[in-house]
């Protein structure tokens, strides 16, 4: 342990508030139930991950942004598939396999989903100077970059 270590020792009890906030507390239920939908934790998570990303992805990238295994993410899709939520689609340079895109019920329900935790995220930091919400966004994108690569680093070696 180094000697400023304490600093980074000091961030993980707030590291886990804000994450049991955002994913356990009343938030993601409340976020859930905007969907008008009964989704489940990990269903809910692929279709966010799916809209996100903005153009359809394999299960094996979707469980890698997941950081969970694929044979997980393949039942999940399929149970996702069945509710009309997601389609498999031919993948354009690969004819053998198919890609996971939201159908438009799976993504307005992600839209829904991400619009109740970007007002809860707008109200709690409605105070805020607009220098200090630059710096937050600076901050969390660049410990978000480092931790994933450092992740993904691990899970390579």
């Amino acid at each position: 342990m180094t000697a400023d270590s304490g600093d980074e020792l000091a961030l993980l009890p707030r590291l886990a508030q804000l994450g049991t906030a955002m994913n356990r507390g009343r938030l993601a239920q409340q976020a859930t139930e905007a969907t008008g939908l009964a989704l489940d934790r990990p269903a809910m998570t692929i279709l966010l991950t799916l809209a996100m990303a903005g153009s359809p992805l394999r299960v094996g990238e979707i469980a890698d942004r997941m950081q969970v295994v694929g044979p997980h993410v393949t039942r999940q899709v399929q149970a996702l598939e069945h509710r009309g939520l997601v389609r498999r689609v031919t993948d354009p340079n690969d004819r053998r396999a198919s890609l996971i895109e939201p159908t438009d019920t799976g993504a307005e329900a992600a839209n829904r989903y991400t619009s109740t935790v970007a007002d809860w995220f707008r109200t709690a930091i409605a105070n805020w100077s607009p220098e200090d919400r630059t710096e937050l966004n600076r901050l969390l994108t660049k410990l978000t970059d480092d931790l994933t690569t450092s992740l993904t680093q691990d899970d390579t070696h």
